[in-house]
């Protein structure tokens, strides 16, 4: 295990999180270092890996989307054991979370179908990863009246989970930035 915390740490800055965070979760399964349970805690390794380089991950279902397929995810374990190597398994986590994140994209487009007008042109005017200040948010708004800005399209975004804060637990920080989910 030691060895694989220590891969892990020298790759982090080479290979893409996506990739990292796949490698990382089959060689747990394949070390075994538990008599049981090594499944679920290199799954919750993994979704941990992904939410550290993108926030969003910590609510995508990575353990569902296994339990869906659990027959398929066991097979190609089983596979690159026999194998010695892990691309089959990389591939199939990859698949795993397009499919997630299709079922996301699908989900929110109908969501925001039935979003507040206000909170849809906030979204419409913010750049996917890119943080904003409320400031120039109001701005690309052509707003004036900050509490009405604050009530009106921040506040219900960030209670809908549509934004987030940068700095959640200093939530009226002058540095205080907004990024689209």
């Amino acid at each position: 295990m030691d060895d694989l915390f220590n891969w892990m740490q020298d790759e982090k800055d080479n290979t893409h999180p996506l990739i990292l965070s796949c490698i990382f979760h089959y060689e747990f399964v394949f070390i075994h270092p538990f008599c049981d349970g090594n499944g679920r805690i290199a799954r919750l390794w993994h979704t941990t890996l992904l939410s550290k380089w993108k926030p969003i991950f910590e609510y995508i279902p990575l353990e569902s989307q296994i339990e869906k397929f659990q027959d398929d995810y066991y097979s190609v374990v089983a596979k690159c054991h026999v194998l010695g190597e892990s691309t089959l398994f990389i591939e199939f986590m990859l698949s795993q979370i397009d499919k997630i994140l299709d079922d996301i994209s699908k989900q929110v487009n109908e969501d925001i179908e039935q979003i507040d007008p206000n909170i849809k042109k906030l979204l419409d005017v913010m750049e996917d990863d890119v943080s904003y200040s409320s400031n120039e948010l109001m701005q690309k708004l052509n707003l004036k009246a900050k509490e009405g800005f604050r009530r009106n399209y921040l506040r219900p975004a960030i209670d809908q989970n549509l934004i987030y804060m940068t700095i959640p637990d200093k939530p009226k920080s002058k540095n205080q930035r907004y990024i689209k989910v």
